[in-house]
């Protein structure tokens, strides 16, 4: 007898629809399985056999074929192990075929034929969300520890089960098993919090402006300051003040981490903004993503957050130069001989540093031991291309006694809302047919939502300077010999200080303080010469 099955294959951040065909006949005891399926597929034979056997069925004697259609599309993971099983005992009529019409399964299967969580099921319940848009109404069967991620849309019923006995019973409707309740996700993100604020951040105004300034237009910095100044401090609160995820946002970022394997039954959704610190050892695909069954990587896992790299010297020059592009586009695309995969990418990307290797670089208290040459080879590991994409860089120097038992400043809710003031602006001004007034979202990396997004014609159109401003600037770029990239960076800066003052046209002021902060990084960079 032939049964239908439906599940799903994983496709980058998507899944699509898969057809699990299982057909029992007489002959020689045979399992195949076809469809293209990977290693951890073909290894689904073992589990289901004894899975069977220890939940009391019969498995099937004869030629078992099983069919993972479409047959173009790569099948990877373990999550095709309940499916299949289901397709044998229906194929030998031990479980009725008609029930399963209905439904979606996936779920790896453990010996004793106790289901386990898989990974990616968020994007199989968004599909089935599609489905149901369609008037294909389709319900999920998840293992139980995945049932809160999947249940985030209520046009979604989502059946958990423990056991593959369990869900044979619930089809030859001896037992009932309840669908999840949906998960809200609006009451997710009103209840989000922080365990850091910025408040408890003492002195350090200048540096505080500066990340109020990279928050609001998503503007990319450096930290530069001697051990114990406050950087990783001050990165470790930046997310808090850029605006609450909206739902489309939580959603793409979750379905990430789901992809990732970073979700479970304790946490079922990222409610709050990504704050990403890799080691300076990380490798490549760590990073960027990668691997033969690609996975999102470190800054794809900070999409629409915080991607911080303390030590930013000490990675590997060719490791952070794969940041150039993924930097530029707000998106990474891995290439693959079968598959290329895009994961979205756009973060705010802040990186800390000492000046030089013993870090007491131009420090008044402590004095520096590195010689010129050892400072010029330490800062040399960042290259220029990757430079030119930090709009900012901030010096942090050590605090004295004064500032140290200072009164707290303002909290991380009072900056937010500046910030988030500023991203509405910047919304309203490059907000596109499918874009309105209220939406303040990172979630597509095509469209210019921010300041830093702007590139070529866009500058030269929402950047625009007086007489005095091109003066000044022209002025700026004789002395710091500013890039083409650079020149255009200090116009970025200079119109995110605008939006922050509320001013509809870029000011002097504004310039000269955008150009502080690039000269900062013109310093770095004949310092590495």
């Amino acid at each position: 007898m032939l049964a239908k099955v439906k599940t799903a294959a994983l496709a980058g951040m998507s899944a699509e629809e898969v057809f699990v065909e299982v057909d029992v006949t007489f002959g020689q005891n045979v399992f195949n399985l076809v469809g293209l399926p990977d290693v951890s597929v073909k290894e689904s034979e073992e589990r289901v056999r004894a899975a069977i056997r220890n939940s009391d069925f019969e498995y099937p004697s004869g030629r078992i074929t099983v069919n993972l259609a479409p047959a173009e599309v790569r099948k990877s993971g373990t999550w095709y192990d309940l499916p299949i099983a289901i397709g044998i005992l229906c194929a030998s009529h031990q479980i009725p075929i008609d029930p399963i019409e209905r439904f979606i399964i996936v779920g790896e299967i453990a010996l004793d034929g106790s289901v386990k969580p898989v990974n990616g099921i968020l994007s199989v319940s968004l599909m089935a969300r599609k489905l149901a848009s369609k008037k294909r109404m389709l319900s999920l069967i998840v293992p139980f520890e995945n049932a809160k991620e999947a249940a985030c849309f209520p046009e979604v019923q989502v059946y958990p089960v423990r056991h593959l006995a369990e869900l044979s019973s619930f089809f030859r409707s001896t037992i009932q098993i309840l669908p999840q309740p949906p998960t809200c996700i609006e009451d997710l993100l009103a209840q989000a919090n922080y365990d850091v604020d910025f408040a408890e951040v003492k002195g350090q105004e200048h540096a505080k402006r500066a990340l109020e300034l990279a928050a609001s237009g998503m503007h990319n910095v450096l930290l530069i300051g001697p051990p114990g100044s406050g950087k990783t401090m001050l990165a470790q609160r930046v997310a808090t003040i850029l605006p609450t995820l909206t739902v489309d946002e939580a959603i793409e970022v979750s379905t990430i981490y789901s992809i990732a394997g970073k979700l479970g039954e304790e946490r079922t959704l990222i409610s709050t903004r990504p704050f990403r610190h890799p080691h300076h050892t990380i490798s490549g695909p760590g990073l960027v993503g990668g691997g033969s069954n690609p996975l999102p990587g470190e800054l794809s896992l900070a999409h629409t957050g915080v991607l911080f790299l303390d030590e930013i010297y000490e990675f590997a020059p060719k490791i952070l130069d794969l940041l150039r592009q993924p930097l530029e586009d707000g998106e990474i695309t891995i290439s693959r001989a079968k598959a290329s995969i895009t994961f979205p990418a756009r973060v705010l990307m802040l990186a800390a540093a000492n000046p030089c290797p013993c870090g007491f670089y131009g420090d008044p208290s402590k004095p520096c031991h590195c010689t010129m040459g050892d400072i010029k080879k330490y800062r040399k590991r960042l290259s220029g291309s990757l430079l030119d994409r930090i709009d900012m860089v901030i010096e942090v120097p050590r605090l004295g006694l004064e500032k140290i038992e200072s009164p707290a400043g303002e909290t991380s809710a009072e900056i937010r809302k500046r910030v988030l003031k500023a991203w509405k602006t910047q919304v309203a001004r490059y907000k596109t047919d499918s874009a309105t007034d209220s939406e303040v979202s990172l979630a597509s990396s095509k469209k210019v939502r921010f300041n830093s997004h702007l590139k070529g014609k866009g500058i030269d159109r929402f950047c625009t300077l007086d007489d005095s401003g091109q003066k000044l600037l022209g002025r700026a770029l004789e002395k710091l010999g500013l890039t083409t990239r650079g020149f255009q960076s200090i116009k970025k800066v200079a119109r995110t200080i605008a939006d922050i003052e509320g001013s509809d046209i870029i000011k002097v002021s504004h310039l000269a303080e955008a150009i502080q902060y690039r000269a900062g990084e013109e310093r770095v960079r004949l310092i590495s010469l």
